[in-house]
């Protein structure tokens, strides 16, 4: 075997490892018994250890040393093992192995202080995850920006400030956008009760339709939506909320594109770094565009309305332009997950900076409740209620994904960016998605972002589908023409 061979073998079973890991990560938040939460920081703890250990094995260097990469595929291959490894043996074995067990008790912790509204109680592990993950970019950065070290892990070749200046080019405009459409009468929502069991009835229909493959997938319940895994085993949750109904459609939709991309990678790059999204921008750019561009559109929206009706009966409105209005409504709310459209980046951009100052030292977690109630009011205009709506609503700071937040405006970035592409290539794309017929624009998706995987970095990948230098201009444009027409402005 050649030195390129022997690499991708040893990658192919660590890959394989990984996978395990996060089959466990997925039990954990849909099935896990209570009381089995200490006993699995353990086991993710140790086969965290295994990981680690395999990721920096020095065998890894002399391969990489020793491999050619003459192919466009082997190069990239090479590209992301040394990424990957350069990055692993930065940092202390015992870091990585702390960092999985205390992670793994914090998300238990948090949401049960979620559930209690006790930020108090969650403040002690998410100071020591804080302070594991500063201890992590300060090993990865060897003197440079902790933050930029930690995003590199979710949008590679990004760095804050690059992300800071689209956020400031794209903020004043939503602002703007908003205050205008707030200004107007908000159209009817739903009325009634939506039984919960219809609900993830109509959901397995609604990902079915955009193309999730269940042989390879399932659906189940989660406290937070997300997609777990990649190739032949891509799993998904949703949630349900009997006065809600959308929250669980979309989420469910969100998820699939998610998914999809997974699913629709290349086989022949399965249990390799080419095997899975090349970044969590492009994979939001995937979860955003089904969720959002294709799934929110009018022509979709009145499809969906006639399987409300089969599903539910009579919910309060009676035609596919007034179901379109309530789907897209703007209207005050606390919840990121559950925003429209318009106002979705702002709740990012609120996470972003408060992150970056915890990264930084600026902020410390102790005043990061008031900081975030504090931000809050001044960018929505209302006060947060109780902390489930505002510091302890998201999953992510407990188990010390800082630096992935921004990844979803990038990825609703560059979703604009594709969907102006996929309209030029679908012409008739409105006509098929009236018909529930998602094919055309969810398998051009495939062919010119999903099947690549890894193979380009996440700009490259964006620019190639799309014929343009990833920009926030089409997706202002879009939000600006979409609910200008909505609010008559």
């Amino acid at each position: 075997m050649t030195a390129y061979d022997q690499l991708m073998a040893y990658q192919r079973e660590t890959s394989a490892l990984a996978q395990i890991a996060g089959r466990l990560g997925w039990d954990q938040e849909t099935m896990m018994p209570r009381g089995a939460a200490q006993q699995r920081a353990e086991e993710m703890a140790a086969i965290e250890a295994v990981l680690h250990a395999r990721r920096s094995d020095p065998r890894v260097g002399e391969w990489l040393a020793a491999a050619d990469g003459a192919e466009p595929v082997q190069a990239a291959q090479l590209r992301e093992i040394r990424r990957a490894y350069d990055r692993a043996v930065k940092i202390p074995a015992e870091l990585a192995t702390r960092i999985a067990r205390v992670t793994s008790e914090a998300q238990g912790i948090w949401a049960q202080a979620r559930s209690d509204e006790d930020v108090a109680g969650f403040l002690p592990v998410l100071t020591e995850v804080v302070n594991l993950r500063r201890e992590e970019g300060a090993a990865l950065a060897q003197g440079g920006n902790v933050y930029d070290a930690l995003v590199e892990d979710y949008e590679p070749e990004t760095t804050g400030e690059q992300i800071a200046a689209i956020f400031d080019a794209m903020r004043p405009r939503l602002v703007e956008l908003r205050a205008a459409i707030l200004d107007r009468p908000l159209p009817r929502g739903l009325e009634g009760s939506f039984d919960a069991h219809k609900q993830m009835q109509l959901s397995q229909v609604l990902a079915l339709a955009f193309g999730y493959d269940l042989a390879r997938g399932r659906i189940d319940k989660a406290v937070h939506p997300f997609s777990s895994g990649s190739g032949a085993d891509v799993r998904i949750t949703t949630r349900t909320n009997e006065a809600d109904p959308f929250n669980c459609f979309y989420s469910t939709i969100h998820e699939v594109g998610h998914a999809a991309y997974e699913q629709g990678i290349d086989g022949d790059y399965a249990l390799t770094p080419l095997g899975r999204g090349v970044s969590m921008g492009v994979h939001e750019s995937q979860s955003r565009i089904y969720e959002n561009q294709l799934g929110r559109s009018r022509a979709f929206t009145g499809w969906l309305f006639e399987r409300m009706r089969e599903t539910f009966g009579a919910f309060g409105i009676d035609d596919p332009d007034s179901f379109y209005a309530a789907v897209n409504r703007v209207q005050n709310g606390y919840i990121r997950t559950e925003a429209d459209e318009v106002q979705y980046n702002l709740h990012i951009m609120l996470r972003f900076d408060l992150e970056r100052a915890l990264m930084a030292g600026d902020l410390q977690t102790g005043d990061l409740e008031a900081a975030w109630n504090d931000r809050f009011a001044s960018d929505f205009g209302y006060a947060v209620d109780k902390p489930s709506n505002g510091v302890l609503q998201d999953v992510h700071w407990s188990v010390g994904l800082f630096g992935y937040f921004p990844t979803y405006a990038l990825g609703n970035v560059y979703a604009g960016c594709l969907h102006g592409a996929l309209r030029t290539a679908v012409p008739d794309l409105d006509a098929q998605l009236s018909r529930g017929d998602t094919s055309a624009a969810t398998g051009w998706l495939k062919e010119h972002v999903q099947r690549h995987g890894g193979l380009y970095a996440p700009r490259e990948v964006i620019a190639r589908a799309s014929g343009m230098t990833p920009s926030e201009e089409p997706l202002l444009t879009y939000l600006e023409e979409k609910f200008g027409a909505l609010y008559a402005l």
